[in-house]
């Protein structure tokens, strides 16, 4: 197989990640509803540590400077039992403050941990978040935008998988909104590699929702666990296979999904020619507005998943889609990373709450990956490594707290 690419002529994660900021600057709209659930508490406690309940500030415009820091403040602060204070929230963005998808995400993880949050108000620059004890249930959560859905998902579930029970999530937004991130690159891409730390959680799509109306409904089922595992992931391997979803949604014909199809497939056997690709065409019937993307996962022999997205918007021909797609995945796979540039910064918090030694090797250092060490290292006791092995290339290790789930056998 050919398993190695020459060097892209286009470096497109930056900007990724900078539409992706904007997204959260352009999501606005009506206030979130949360609907809590109501069950028995877990117990939580770190391996060989004791619980510091003094408040810890965090100032939200450190490094990456945007939803990031607050989304893994929370979590951290639900799952430790750690009171914080955020202080210029989001002081990196155009338009700092809360927008309404990141008060849904506070909301949701407030109720789910049955705690109380001041300062919980669109465009508000601090807040204050004192945690209870986690329940599991049922939880709804509606940004009442195109707020990415995935958002509100990132700052919930590494805080129900410590729960007593499975809890099951209804989530209302955006699945696949411009700028934002994509539902399926969580499903496809970042789910198959949290669930080697022990993170176990289904998905099932309701209906798709599309920038700027929003309006998608997605179901996840938390499952929770005794203990995360450390993981070790340094040998990508060869790549066993290339496959993907191209998608129209409301008045695009079906052709614009195939002629994205078509041309990231071309592409990328111009790299990878022995390597089969599979990309299934589909037109969403049950969605609000109209929509088009291509989410592209390469599958390795070591059980890797690298993915590459794209989404259409008005004016931008199919062909660039599948172009965007096809490229952004080559440039994961060049740097010879077991994870990639969407997945890096997701897998801090994981690393740190896991027991044991986790080795990771990435592409080079995100900045979002860099404020979640930043985070991780303010909150608990974990410690980080970053080597430089040679340019493009980074390893992460991690000697993680061992969060026990004391609610709970052994999983």
């Amino acid at each position: 197989m050919n398993n190695a690419a020459p060097k892209p002529q286009r470096q497109p994660r930056e900007n990724r990640r900078n539409r992706a900021a904007m997204a959260e600057d352009q999501d606005s709209g009506a206030a979130s509803n949360i609907i809590p659930g109501t069950s028995p508490e877990p117990v939580l406690k770190a391996a060989n540590s004791i619980q510091d309940t003094s408040i810890v500030d965090i100032d939200g415009g450190a490094l990456e400077g945007g939803g990031q820091v607050l989304r893994n403040t929370v979590s951290f602060s639900c799952l430790l039992h750690r009171p914080v204070r955020v202080y210029n929230v989001r002081a990196g963005r155009s338009k700092p403050g809360l927008r309404p998808q990141h008060l849904t995400g506070i909301m949701l993880t407030r109720d789910v941990c049955q705690g109380r949050l001041e300062g919980g108000s669109v465009g508000s620059t601090e807040i204050q978040f004192h945690p209870g004890n986690i329940q599991h249930g049922d939880y709804t959560a509606d940004t009442g935008t195109a707020g990415s859905i995935c958002l509100l998902l990132q700052v919930a579930i590494p805080c129900l998988v410590y729960a007593d029970g499975p809890t099951n999530l209804t989530l209302k937004g955006g699945t696949n909104a411009d700028m934002a991130p994509q539902l399926d690159h969580m499903t496809m891409v970042f789910r198959p590699i949290a669930e080697k730390f022990g993170m176990k959680f289904d998905c099932r799509v309701i209906r798709r929702g599309y920038y700027p109306k929003g309006g998608g409904e997605v179901v996840v089922t938390c499952h929770p666990t005794k203990q995360l595992s450390a993981v070790t992931m340094t040998d990508r391997g060869d790549i066993k296979q290339i496959y993907g979803l191209s998608f129209v949604a409301g008045v695009l014909p079906v052709r614009v999904a195939h002629i994205m199809a078509k041309v990231a497939e071309s592409i990328i056997h111009k790299e990878y020619k022995d390597v089969p690709v599979n990309i299934d065409v589909v037109k969403e019937v049950a969605a609000v507005g109209t929509g088009t993307g291509i989410v592209l996962v390469a599958e390795t022999t070591t059980g890797c998943y690298l993915g590459g997205t794209a989404l259409g918007k008005k004016g931008k021909q199919a062909e660039q889609v599948g172009q965007e797609a096809a490229e952004e995945l080559i440039n994961n796979l060049y740097h010879g990373g077991c994870v990639d540039d969407y997945v890096q910064d997701q897998i801090i918090l994981l690393m740190a709450l896991a027991k044991g030694k986790s080795t990771v090797r990435i592409g080079a250092l995100s900045l979002h990956t860099e404020t979640a060490i930043h985070v991780a290292k303010q909150l608990t006791e974990a410690k980080f490594k970053i080597t430089e092995i040679n340019k493009g290339a980074t390893l992460i290790e991690c000697d993680g707290i061992g969060l026990v789930n004391s609610q709970v056998g052994s999983s």
